[in-house]
């Protein structure tokens, strides 16, 4: 009977004594819940506070633990996207060569489509060998992926960039890509049907809006001709220059569909294909910074554009000449943020106005900028500015802009920016490095009334 008392208490002891070890770890992970919530949302409130206008999404960039302070100082990123597809034999080309572009901090993105043939070899084209006009093609430069660095130093003697990071997608990565979204709306210029045994390509798509699955998507955007050798119209741009724009817009229409909320949930999926499916230097701790920004991304805002020249046959070769100062021009309206002189003041060296009743250095500097083609709004801003007691050293034209930006540039008390923005009643505060001399840019964009 003792023995059986004893058994009752032990298994009693035992019971108690798991009780109270669940007890104790239920403890703990409640206590580090509300420990991680309390740091979730203290970091938030850090975010929603610093960022007056929430130009970037603050919940995905608590999730990334991405510092407040450090979103502000996010400049341009130039990534060149090669699209990879097979020809046979185990032997893949690029079909599409492109620079993305996107600025943070001013919400711009550009897309600069190279035609594949294009020449990129330092010999004279004229007086090069047929095998040598052949090796120097752009994607001929890219032999089969062994060779993407140089395929990025020719981009860059090429455009005058720096481009430091690439993106290889396989024709699968897209195909998974558009169908985790759900596929993509678009409109199909033409007629398509194309078919390569070969390469195993079958190209059959009707023209008109649609939905593009990854399947078609892949069809849409090989296609460079019918069978009979149709292609796009000549206002549309023919052949590969007709592929590079329905690429482009593709990816416009795509970008789109990806930033809507309901496929903020799929970004693990989307992460994990690229991890699979993509080749790329460019880390993921670089890339975090740009994905708060991106989630307020407006795709009307991208402005696109094929590499300028014409193609020719040289030595019975085909092949695409760029055209070096349209592609200079192209250039500085697509990837940079550089200022047209004004008429109004041609004797300038420079490339801005430098405004002749410059007062001292400690006051603060504004670089004005106009982006909303209308010369008078350039005017009555920097006369506002003015007599407020701002000093505007730099003032000039820039690429058409939709919204208002104030820009810190050497980190000056946020009364000032909410001085200027109550000025011009109107403006999105944000901080950008100390590479103009100024204290504050201010981008005058189509909502200024």
């Amino acid at each position: 009977m003792k023995k059986q008392t004893d058994a009752k208490d032990s298994k009693k002891k035992k019971k108690s004594g798991i009780k109270k070890v669940l007890k104790i770890m239920l403890l703990f992970l409640f206590l580090l819940f509300v420990g991680y919530a309390s740091y979730f949302a203290y970091n938030y409130y850090r975010h929603t506070s610093t960022m007056e206008d929430k130009e970037y999404d603050p919940l995905s960039a608590t999730a990334l633990g991405i510092d407040p302070e450090k979103l502000k100082t996010v400049g341009r990123i130039n990534i060149l996207v090669l699209g990879e597809s097979g020809v046979g034999d185990g032997y893949n080309l690029t079909d599409s060569i492109m620079v993305m572009s996107y600025n943070p901090q001013t919400q711009q993105a550009s897309l600069l489509s190279i035609p594949r043939d294009t020449y990129v070899g330092k010999k004279n084209k004229d007086t090069a060998t047929p095998n040598y006009l052949a090796s120097y093609k752009m994607n001929a430069v890219y032999r089969n992926g062994e060779n993407i660095e140089e395929t990025v130093e020719c981009v860059n003697n090429l455009t005058g960039l720096n481009i430091e990071y690439y993106l290889l997608v396989d024709t699968d990565a897209i195909i998974k890509i558009v169908d985790t979204i759900g596929g993509v709306w678009f409109n199909v210029p033409i007629d398509m049907n194309y078919d390569d045994t070969n390469q195993d390509l079958h190209i059959h798509l009707q023209a008109g809006e649609q939905l593009i699955d990854g399947a078609k998507a892949e069809q849409l955007l090989r296609f460079r001709h019918n069978q009979d050798w149709t292609t796009y119209p000549t206002e549309y741009g023919d052949n590969d220059i007709g592929r590079m724009r329905t690429q482009r817009e593709f990816i416009q229409a795509t970008a789109k569909q990806l930033l809507k909320i309901e496929n903020v949930t799929k970004v693990l999926n989307l992460l994990d294909i690229i991890k699979n499916s993509v080749r790329s230097n460019l880390d993921f701790e670089i890339l975090k910074y740009y994905i708060p920004y991106a989630f307020k991304f407006d795709t009307s805002r991208i402005v696109s554009d094929t590499l300028p020249g014409e193609s020719e046959t040289c030595n019975g070769i085909w092949i695409y000449t760029a055209d070096k100062t349209k592609t200079k021009q192209v250039i500085q309206d697509l990837f940079t943020d550089k200022i047209i002189t004004e008429e109004e003041n041609t004797n300038q060296t420079t490339n801005t106005i430098t405004d002749e009743n410059a007062k001292e250095d400690e006051e603060i500097t504004i670089e004005l900028l106009n982006g909303t083609g209308d010369s008078e709004v350039l005017i009555q801003v920097k006369e506002k500015l003015k007599q407020a007691g701002y000093n505007i050293i730099k003032s000039g034209t820039t690429s058409s802009t939709t919204n208002t930006t104030i820009i810190n540039r050497t980190n000056q008390a946020r009364k000032e920016e909410k001085n200027i923005k109550e000025i011009l009643g109107i403006g999105t505060n944000t901080s950008g490095s100390d590479n103009s001399n100024v204290d504050f840019t201010v981008i005058i964009g189509k909502d200024y009334q």
